[in-house]
């Protein structure tokens, strides 16, 4: 079946108007005048007058019976069009009515309206936008909730245990000492380093945190990385590899962003493999290269690897104190790589390890 648009729909109404209206108003003067007549015709009959000694009075009383007949066919014919115009006018307002309303209904707090499917095309795929962008609002309200819930969360451990510190030595409870001052110090720069964390991801999302992109070779600044990382591990049970080939392909990165990723990545994988291996590989893929770190720590559940890069989000190994964090470190690490162009994955096995591998194009125009 043809579905015509918008603009044909209201032609062809208004041709159908005008046709209903035309024939309303001719049938009517075909049906009223005749009648009209005969009755004019045999009162002057009965008068004693004869057809031809009444022509002209036939004459007017025919032009009287006419316009009679055209006046109760106008008013039909007029009524009926008013008729059918107000059902085609209220089919095609009626939806835009409903989206008034549920606007109103947006607006005082209720976003799970919808649009029903519409048979005019122009306006289902006004529908099916207007349904998108409710259900775009909905999750942005959905996901603002869960950052206040998130944030109450990660911001009362700290301050509590600030809180609780400070009103002991302030009641002589405890005596201050370099411990007390030590612990105070760890909560509040605990503290400092979400609020930097939120600030920079709140910037990189809403395309506020610019970037100097710069031709760099990534072996030169993935060595060093490697080195610092790995003299923090010295005496321990982990080790830190790079694999990367001397002739990787120059890429437009911002430097410091870039390592913020790679130092973020690290400290993950570090935090989350007590004993083992961690390697840090880069190759060349056509137009792309690829940066991959892969670990043999704890790993990530199946259920739970989809949610990684979400702001706050933390597995349940990551919620001991053993593996304190954020929880902004991976969505900030995936909002900057996006920024530069590129796409960031993780791969995990629970007991085997993860791997989180992003690339960034060679040929940047960032």
């Amino acid at each position: 079946m043809i579905k015509l648009n918008l603009q044909a729909r209201l032609f062809f109404s208004h041709i159908l108007v005008t046709i209903v209206g035309v024939s309303a108003s001719s049938v009517g003067g075909n049906f009223f005048s005749p009648r009209f007549f005969q009755f004019h015709v045999r009162d002057l009959e009965g008068r004693g007058l004869t057809i031809r000694a009444a022509h002209s009075q036939l004459l007017e009383v025919f032009e009287t019976a006419w316009a009679r007949g055209n006046f109760c066919s106008l008013l039909i014919g007029t009524l009926a069009a008013a008729i059918l115009s107000y059902w085609i006018a209220k089919r095609i307002v009626q939806p835009l009515n409903q989206m008034e309303t549920i606007v109103y209904q947006f607006a005082n707090g209720k976003l799970d309206e919808r649009m029903c499917h519409l048979e005019i095309p122009e306006l289902d795929r006004l529908a099916v936008g207007f349904n998108r962008m409710a259900a775009s609002l909905e999750e942005v309200e959905e996901r603002r909730r869960e950052i206040i819930d998130d944030l109450t969360h990660e911001l009362r451990t700290p301050l509590t245990i600030i809180r609780g510190r400070l009103e002991e030595v302030a009641d002589g409870i405890i005596v201050a000492n370099s411990q007390i001052y030590g612990q105070l110090i760890r909560e509040t720069k605990r503290l400092q380093r979400l609020l930097k964390d939120l600030q920079e991801l709140s910037q990189a999302e809403v395309g506020n945190l610019s970037l100097n992109l710069q031709l760099t070779n990534l072996r030169g600044m993935l060595e060093p990385l490697v080195e610092r990382f790995g003299e923090q591990l010295l005496g321990s049970d982990r080790v830190v590899s790079l694999d990367c080939p001397t002739n990787l392909p120059y890429v437009m990165v911002d430097c410091d962003r870039l390592e913020q990723i790679l130092v973020n990545l690290l400290s993950n994988a570090i935090r989350h493999t007590p004993s083992g291996s961690i390697t840090l590989k880069a190759w060349s893929d056509v137009d792309k290269v690829w940066i991959s770190l892969t670990d043999t720590g704890s790993g990530i559940a199946e259920e739970e690897l989809p949610h990684v890069f979400r702001r706050f989000w933390r597995s349940q190994k990551s919620r001991s104190q053993k593996y304190a964090g954020t929880g902004i470190g991976l969505a900030i690490c995936r909002r900057l790589v996006e920024l530069h162009g590129g796409e960031i994955f993780a791969e995990s096995q629970l007991g085997v390890g993860s791997t989180f591998k992003f690339f960034l194009p060679i040929n940047s125009s960032v």
